[in-house]
């Protein structure tokens, strides 16, 4: 239960993003042990940037380089947030910056690639479950100017999943976890069980018309870990760090999931139908009366029932409250950047109280920053604050470069247990020895 014990961080609002939910998109490496430090191959570059950041830490201050000028790398949905948040940093240090859309499970990658080269980003933006791969790799440098005050100004979840091997790299931005959208005119009060879910499904759902008391994309581990976690399973030991220790298949994930089998009554549906835009058009049509999704659908659901909508924390499995996965999105400074000290600048700036709050109004993110997360603009919020009220019992995703390795045979185990009625204990042995023989470089059959 170590995993369980360590990382549900009950501190208020603490939590940690993603991912994504997409996070069956992201790539696992066996990268193997983190350097020790994170300089550039290029001597002129790591001396540099050494020098620099041992004045600033022997001052307390940091200037840009004379004539730095960075590029950034974000996601297309946050574009806004970039451009204005670029404009700011400009305006404040004279120092241009270019923004080019990279997707932000796909920017380690291209990072991978194109850092020694000099052709990425000074600044990336990714999910803290790609931190592995990124700093086993060298890839990053670490968060060590402001690692202070960014531990002092986040949530612990954030911190947590902004470090890797001990050392903190990322500047924490937002978070991400999932919770359960309703609608109001179908279901008057949120449930607060799962026995609740399927009690009310009783009365709505109808398969030959494609009504549905509840949807959420049963084949996909992000959605499904709270069947896994809440009643005593766990992805890695130690913090999520241990490759070794695997709680996927243990006796409480295999209690977990026996809840996860019964909703099958409110959601007779194969894994495989069940898209993140066909739930999205039942769920805006009033067909699908509860939605388990996260932040990112806010504006659309919105728009489509108005004060009709409800956001509610994920209700309980077996009397106990929900775990759900969460992820941040972390910004990292590119190990080969030729202006490092502007480049961490413009992480922190962007990462600021201010520039968190300014990411919740243009896109509807919710903070890592713990003043932003007590400001009214957060707090009056029903639906945000219903987020990061689940936010309080979720567990940050893994960052070893293991994590990686999780996704497909969990992606697999899920639907045959949901689809083909496999036993759970023996569809979830399957996968932990699929993961392991992956950690270890062999291949199961």
């Amino acid at each position: 239960m170590e995993m369980k014990k360590l990382m549900v961080l009950t501190a208020a609002f603490s939590m940690a993003v993603s991912i994504t939910a997409c996070g069956s998109n992201n790539n696992g490496n066996n990268g193997g042990n983190a350097a020790a430090t994170n300089a550039p191959t290029d001597n002129a570059t790591a001396t540099n940037a050494a020098t620099n950041s041992g004045n600033a830490a022997a001052t307390g201050e940091i200037a840009p380089e004379d004539g730095a000028s960075l590029l950034v790398w974000e996601s297309k949905e946050e574009r806004p947030f970039a451009e204005e948040i670029a404009k700011q940093f400009t305006a404040k240090y004279n120092v241009p910056v270019k923004i080019e859309e990279i997707a932000p499970p796909d920017q380690v990658g291209k990072l991978t690639q194109d850092g020694p080269s000099g052709l990425a980003a000074d600044v990336v933006l990714i999910p803290h479950d790609n931190l592995g791969k990124a700093a086993s790799a060298s890839l990053l440098l670490p968060n060590d100017i402001f690692a202070e005050q960014t531990k002092a100004d986040n949530t612990e979840a954030s911190i947590v999943g902004s470090s890797y091997d001990g050392e903190l790299y990322g500047y924490p931005r937002a978070a991400e976890t999932y919770a359960l959208y309703y609608n109001k005119s179908l279901v008057k009060e949120a449930p607060k069980s799962f026995d609740d879910v399927i009690a009310f499904s009783k009365t709505f759902t109808d398969k030959a018309k494609s009504k549905y008391g509840i949807m959420w994309e049963v084949g996909n581990m992000y959605f499904g870990y709270p069947f896994i976690a809440t009643t005593g399973g766990y992805l890695f030991g130690k913090d999520g760090t241990d490759k070794d220790d695997i709680g996927l298949n243990n006796e409480g994930a295999v209690e977990g999931l026996k809840t996860f089998v019964k909703l099958k009554e409110a959601l007779p549906v194969k894994s495989g139908d069940i898209t993140a835009d066909i739930k999205r058009s039942l769920f805006s049509s009033g067909d699908v009366a509860m939605d388990m999704t996260g932040p990112w659908e806010l504006a659309a659901y919105k728009e489509a029932l108005g004060d009709k909508l409800g956001v509610a924390p994920i209700p309980t499995i077996d009397g106990k409250t929900a775990i759900s996965f969460s992820g941040i999105k972390i910004f990292g400074v590119n190990a080969y950047s030729k202006y490092p000290n502007a480049a961490k600048l413009y992480a922190h700036f962007a990462s600021s109280k201010d520039a968190q709050l300014l990411l919740n109004k243009l896109i509807g993110s919710i903070p890592t920053n713990n003043e932003a997360l007590k400001d009214a603009q957060i707090t009056g919020d029903p639906y945000i604050s219903a987020f990061a009220e689940q936010a309080k019992n979720s567990q940050p995703m893994p960052s070893i470069p293991e994590m990686g390795n999780v996704w497909s045979p969990v992606n697999a185990a899920l639907p045959e247990i949901w689809d083909n009625n496999a036993d759970p204990k023996a569809a979830m042995d399957k996968a932990v020895q699929q993961i392991k023989d992956l950690n270890n470089g062999s291949t199961s059959k």
